[in-house]
């Protein structure tokens, strides 16, 4: 065995035996019932006894029809919640008939540049019943007022809307780059969606901060969780700064976990975080509302451990890093479809993706008791090793003067491409065997079958786009926003007047080249 076959993806080296004294120093304090502090054994205290987990796969591509046919399917397929992708012109802030989203519209996600298009995504969908996850960030505030409007026009009520919007801008700094304004602008954004949905929509997660991309990017397990808590102590801080108490926002707080292949770091990672953040919100924010100390997450598998050799492979792959989410305690799961290392998933890839989360739910047992690696003398001290680690980092973090300005010097973003050149060199060495990568090939691998994306999608919507600006009242739409500027520059929330503007059709684009106009655009170091 090499070297590498005895630390984790972390680096945190693993004994040949673990026993009593490796946890002698585990508490009842430390570790705490299910739904009692620090909740490392679970944020309920049945946890999936009496309800499984929100099953909510991912869909978005090509236009707002498409997608809703998708959503549908899954639904039909016994899908819990919906999860819905948007193209990078969308999340860019960038309407389809703009030179910029040339070749891209629709291709990585869902194209929505208006009311009109939000329509079409939703219709005929259950919004008072099922809770929908949009990975939407630069500009969520945009998508979450569409939403708003559609559910307006169905006649359901706004305190009846669950779900999530993504809203974490400072990971795209760090990680994924899909960022608008400076930093500064947009906390500002983010602070105003908080209090905004506290007061009309106080059963949506405000913010789902996110160390999935982070890990997508090359990050190592404690990495994912200490970056992502960090960016958690600076969204709190910047609302407290705007003058909320803590537990009108907190509860609403969401994170967005990946889940890669070493089963038990995984788990200790899901178990550490919970019991890291209780202890932030309870010691350093003294919070008072028990929810305010709950870290409740989404998992992902990771899509960065897919394989485009051998495919089905990842089936495998997706099912252990399933079973870690459900062991570790996610409150909601997305499973990866086998074929996406060459493209968005397939129908059939999709529906296998849903059934793996089914078998291990229904079929497995996992989900009889909580917590049911709790005790496990290697997870329980993997999990202090983890903690014990995520917590330097925040001490550096904090040292710094905190998460954006540890941004603004690198830090983050040296640190993950540090890690990610020592995991590449350890598949090139082979000190790490991934199967059909850089071991067991199969030369006599034959074509498989990829997601086909219609060129002609990317002309309808261009046409759609057209067609809305000639026909709407364009002096209205001006009015409007002229008023989302006006605040932009003298203060006030800001969602309000958006909401107006996007009432009356104004576009995506439109509403976010108005707030560049303000802001300006974010140029990053170097």
């Amino acid at each position: 065995m090499t070297k590498s076959d005895h630390v984790t993806d972390s680096g945190i080296p693993i004994k040949a035996l673990y026993d009593a004294e490796d946890i002698a120093n585990l508490s009842q304090e430390r570790l705490g019932d299910p739904g009692q502090f620090p909740y490392t054994r679970g944020v309920y205290k049945n946890m999936y006894r009496g309800k499984l987990w929100t099953m909510r796969q991912y869909a978005g591509f090509g236009t707002a029809k498409a997608t809703n046919e998708r959503f549908k399917f899954l639904l039909e397929a016994g899908q819990t919640g919906l999860s819905c992708a948007f193209d990078l012109p969308t999340q860019m802030g960038y309407d389809s008939d703009h030179p910029r989203a040339m070749g891209e519209v629709g291709k990585v996600g869902v194209a929505i540049d208006s009311l009109v298009d939000m329509r079409e995504l939703l219709e005929g969908l259950p919004l008072d019943r099922v809770t929908t996850s949009m990975t939407i960030n630069s500009t969520a505030s945009i998508l979450l007022l569409l939403y708003q409007l559609v559910a307006e026009e169905q006649g359901i009520s706004s305190e009846k809307l669950g779900g999530t919007i993504q809203n974490d801008i400072l990971k795209e700094y760090v990680a994924r780059g899909t960022y608008i304004f400076p930093p500064k602008p947009s906390m500002r954004i983010i602070t105003d969606i908080f209090e905004y949905c506290n007061r009309h929509m106080p059963s949506w997660n405000t913010i789902s901060i996110s160390g999935y991309h982070i890990r997508e990017a090359g990050s190592t397990a404690v990495q994912e969780i200490a970056f992502t808590i960090a960016n958690a102590i600076a969204y709190v801080d910047a609302a407290i700064a705007a003058g909320l108490d803590v537990d009108d926002f907190a509860p609403r707080l969401s994170f967005f976990w990946n889940s890669h292949n070493n089963l038990f770091e995984e788990v200790a990672k899901f178990r550490a975080s919970r019991r890291i953040w209780a202890n932030i919100m309870r010691n350093r924010f003294e919070a008072k509302d028990k929810k305010s100390e709950l870290l409740r997450f989404h998992t992902q598998t990771g899509g960065s451990t897919l394989a485009a050799q051998q495919p089905e492979v990842n089936l495998i792959r997706v099912t252990v890093q399933a079973l870690a989410a459900v062991l570790g305690g996610t409150q909601s799961l997305h499973t990866n479809g086998f074929d996406e290392a060459l493209g968005l998933p397939t129908q059939k890839a999709a529906k296998l993706a849903l059934r793996t989360q089914q078998v291990v739910g229904y079929e497995s047992g996992v989900a009889d008791t909580p917590d049911p690696l709790g005790g496990s003398y290697f997870v329980e001290a993997l999990t202090d090793e983890v903690e014990n680690l995520v917590l330097e980092y925040l001490a550096k973090i904090d040292e710094m003067g905190g998460a954006i300005e540890a941004i603004e010097a690198g830090y983050m973003q040296d640190e993950i491409e540090d890690a990610a050149y020592e995991y590449t060199k350890a598949i090139d060495n082979k000190e790490k065997i991934i199967v059909g990568v850089n071991e067991f090939i199969d030369e006599t691998e034959g074509k498989n079958e990829v997601f086909p994306i219609d060129p002609a999608l990317e002309r309808e919507q261009v046409a759609r786009v057209a067609q809305l600006k000639a026909n709407r009242d364009n002096d209205e739409v001006k009015r409007q926003l002229n008023e989302v500027e006006r605040v932009a520059r003298e203060g006030g929330n800001l969602l309000y007047p958006m909401k107006e503007a996007l009432r009356n059709y104004a576009t995506l684009g439109e509403v976010s080249d108005t707030l560049r106009g303000v802001f300006g655009t974010y140029t990053p170091r170097g």
